[in-house]
């Protein structure tokens, strides 16, 4: 009995010394956690070039309006609603026999009075070499030569409404003024069209390449792009669903007024559209590259954002810190920081939603 009461003491005793060094080491570990494992990276600066971005809209770089110019019966359509025509090519005819019957009217009146002219000059002649001889008064003889005279006005009057009578008829053929795709046909066969009001709009014509993409930059950006560098200013398209255009564009124009509403500059590229892929009215994201500047580069991943703004954690003494930083552009899989970081600071990359201020970190 006294054996079992001895070892059951013993038994005691190592439980309770084993429960006093269990929560020895459990206050030791909530006290002190191990180190967090951590990548990291050197910040390093180098040249990245100066992106702007911008929401632009393609056109194209030539829009034109076909209109008719004589009125008639719209008797033909030569082409098919959004074919690809040359310039000269035949988009309409209007009724022609009106305008022919007015040509052989107008070349009829012009035989005659050229016909008159002719006799009135002759007379003229006959009289001026009798007047010379005073064989007539000299009013018989001015009344001769003002007699050729209107009789040449009024030849030269109807040679002008014989061309003018041409003219009618070369418009009933409605052609394509430039190389470029057609638009909606705005009247049908059938319809009487004129040259005022709204049916003297038959369809229009765009000139898909090049293409034309205007957008706007800010006041600061524009003078970075008018700056130094502003010449080798260069322009790359973005399509809707992210792709990025391979035709490399050219600014053309650059407006020489801020808009006082959104302190922004016109701007406008041109950009080759051989493949017709961009069309007008697109909507398109510009970058504008202009130049290059200083600054350290880390991965996009490692910049994070609070209320207070985008921040990296840095490793200082074996310490996780939260660093602000001034962010810039991206620079493909990079961020491009404009202040905060320092080269040769040690920016932690991973493990990120694990750290916490002043925790221990550990390289890997």
């Amino acid at each position: 009995m006294r054996l079992l009461l001895v070892l059951s003491c013993v038994a005691l005793a190592a439980c309770s010394e084993g429960d006093a060094r269990q929560g020895k080491g459990a206050k030791d570990a909530k006290a002190a956690p191990p180190p967090l494992t951590v990548g990291v990276i050197e910040a390093v600066r180098r040249d990245v070039p100066v992106t702007f971005e911008a929401v632009g809209r393609a056109e194209g770089s030539r829009e034109v309006q076909v209109r008719a110019r004589v009125a008639g019966i719209l008797e033909q359509q030569k082409f098919q609603e959004g074919d690809s025509v040359k310039a000269g090519a035949t988009l309409f005819e209007i009724e022609r026999a009106p305008f022919e019957i007015e040509l052989a009217q107008a070349r009829g009146v012009l035989a005659e009075v050229s016909a008159r002219e002719a006799l009135a000059r002759q007379e003229h002649e006959r009289l001026k070499g009798l007047a010379d001889r005073r064989a007539i008064s000299q009013k018989e003889a001015d009344q001769a030569a003002s007699a050729a005279r209107q009789a040449q006005a009024a030849a030269q009057v109807a040679r002008a409404r014989v061309r003018q009578a041409e003219l009618n008829l070369s418009y009933t053929r409605v052609t394509a003024p430039i190389d470029g795709i057609t638009g909606r046909a705005q009247q049908s066969v059938g319809s009487l069209v004129s040259p005022s009001g709204e049916s003297a709009m038959l369809t229009t014509l765009t000139r898909g390449d090049p293409l034309w993409v205007r957008f706007s930059l800010s006041e600061q950006e524009y003078a970075r792009v008018r700056g130094g560098e502003g010449r080798e200013a260069e322009v790359r398209i973005e399509l809707a669903d992210g792709s990025a255009y391979p035709e490399t564009a050219k600014l053309n124009f650059s407006g020489s007024t801020v808009d006082a509403q959104t302190s922004t500059v016109q701007m406008r590229a041109e950009v080759p559209n051989p493949r017709l892929a961009l069309l007008p009215g697109q909507f398109v994201r510009v970058r504008v590259t202009a130049g290059t500047v200083q600054a350290v580069v880390v991965p996009q991943s490692a910049v994070l954002q609070n209320e207070g703004g985008r921040f990296v954690w840095v490793a200082v003494d074996g310490k996780a810190l939260q660093r602000p930083i001034k962010a810039g552009a991206w620079v493909g899989k990079d961020w491009a920081v404009l202040d905060g970081l320092q080269p040769g600071d040690q920016v932690i990359v991973d493990n990120l939603v694990r750290l916490r201020p002043n925790a221990s970190v550990v390289f890997k």
